[in-house]
């Protein structure tokens, strides 16, 4: 198990505002002025198989917590009129995939299992038809599922659409917190539906908890953690709760004096970690959590865990196509996102135009400086000479702007570094966002658009 302590001057030090880098450059170096016309060249440029990433927005009922994009209504039917606008983006981007293997679909939102069993079964149909999609020959087809919208009967039918992977987000199990941020649903139901996943023969399932949610605290946090473990799935994602209701106007609703602050909720995240770890799942980093058999433990122990904008992964960080509203990709050194409200969305569609609003063409710098974080975040490490000899650098001669931020983290006990490496060390994986940052060419000294690195 790996131990970790809280060093309250660090805390003070290190908590600021920072980017997750689920990319590089992140989603904030994203130029209006960006020609969609790279997008069709991006695609077209590599044979590499294809992660796809579909966000449905609709949800039933606001939780006060989310900051994802979202559309919340009880009107079925405008799901119906958002599968024919997803069916007619399929369609402008079939002829740029064509030659390309779709091995990946991950389905998130908003709430996918908004969609009826008839909605679901035209996106899968219209997926085989417009992009030749194969559930059957896919290494993962995954789904994002709010229990509160998903029936034993509807899970099953996932399942013989072809579905193998299940994420469900708990998120917190005492009552009193689930009433707080208007998410309540019942332990049995999670368990059912786990239970059921199983038995179904899903291949991996992922809980969802959150930490820093109102009215939480060390017992009754632990309670939560127990259930999770207790349900043994073979992943657990422990995500920070990020308060920002200048952005999320339900975040209003969650007044500031309920929520665990400062020490106290960093206190959470090592709890979790802790209980986590002690449970036999392997500690992938910053959030996410894998049996030591599950594919992700057993790629990053392999060193060939990757990350993209669905964070760690086994996949291409290189090859991921979003469809659907806000959504974004990253295809052979390119970035770019979709409009992110719906009117604005349904325009580009009925203009038959790809909806992006927004991209960025990643230069030799960048693309760089995305390895070498990715490395870090993922692995933990970096060998210079290694590095140095793919990109055909000197590696101290190239960040040596980046040198003195790295030795700051070295005094500190975050990083051992040498002339030859760098490692982060167990403490320095609860901060290595902070660490990552000293290769950041973008970031800004006004970061309050990101959320607490704790």
């Amino acid at each position: 198990m790996t131990s970790f302590n809280w060093n309250s001057a660090l805390v003070k030090k290190y908590n600021i505002n920072g980017p997750r880098y689920t990319s590089y450059p992140t989603a904030l170096a994203l130029e209006d002025t960006f020609d969609t016309a790279r997008v069709k060249t991006a695609l077209m440029g590599s044979n590499e198989a294809l992660s796809l990433y579909i966000h449905l927005p609709f949800c039933h009922q606001l939780c006060y917590y989310c900051g994802c994009n979202k559309v919340i209504t009880r009107h079925q039917h405008k799901a119906d009129r958002y599968l024919d606008a997803l069916e007619l983006e399929m369609r402008s981007y079939a002829p740029l995939t064509a030659h390309r293997n779709i091995a990946n679909l991950h389905l998130g939102g908003g709430t996918p299992t908004f969609l009826t069993e008839a909605q679901l079964t035209r996106l899968i149909a219209m997926l085989k038809v417009e992009l030749n999609f194969e559930p059957a020959s896919a290494d993962e087809v995954s789904i994002e599922i709010d229990p509160r919208s998903c029936s034993l009967e509807k899970l099953a039918h996932l399942r013989k659409l072809g579905f193998n992977r299940v994420s469900y987000g708990v998120q917190d199990f005492n009552e009193h917190v689930q009433i707080a941020i208007n998410r309540v649903q019942s332990e049995m139901l999670v368990r059912d539906l786990v239970n059921e996943s199983k038995a179904l023969g899903f291949t991996s399932i992922n809980l969802d908890l959150v930490y820093g949610l109102p009215h939480q605290n060390s017992e009754n946090f632990a309670l939560s953690l127990n259930k999770v473990i207790e349900l043994d799935p073979d992943r657990i994602s422990l995500f920070s709760y990020a308060h920002l209701p200048q952005r999320f106007a339900a975040q209003r609703k969650i007044p500031d004096h309920t929520l665990p602050q400062g020490e106290e909720k960093q206190a959470l995240l090592l709890q979790g970690i802790e209980a986590l770890t002690a449970a036999g799942y392997q500690f992938i980093g910053m959030d996410h959590f894998a049996k030591a058999d599950d594919e992700l433990a057993k790629a990053q122990r392999e060193g060939r865990m990757q990350r993209n904008f669905q964070g760690y992964t086994t996949h291409g960080s290189d090859s991921l196509l979003g469809l659907g509203v806000s959504s974004i990709s990253q295809v052979n050194g390119v970035i770019w996102q979709h409009a992110k409200d719906l009117p604005e969305y349904y325009h580009f569609i009925e203009q038959a135009e790809l909806p992006v609003i927004k991209g960025v063409s990643l230069c030799r710098d960048d693309q760089l400086r995305a390895a070498l974080i990715a490395q870090t975040i993922c692995h933990f490490e970096v060998n210079f000479a290694d590095f140095a000899q793919i990109w055909g650098i000197d590696f101290h001669q190239y960040f040596a702007d980046s040198i003195p931020l790295l030795e700051s983290y070295q005094a500190d006990g975050l990083i051992v570094m040498n002339s030859d490496s760098l490692q982060v060390t167990d403490e320095g994986r609860l901060w290595v966002r902070v660490i990552c940052s000293a290769f950041d060419a973008y970031l800004n000294p006004d970061q309050q658009q990101y959320s607490k690195v704790i």
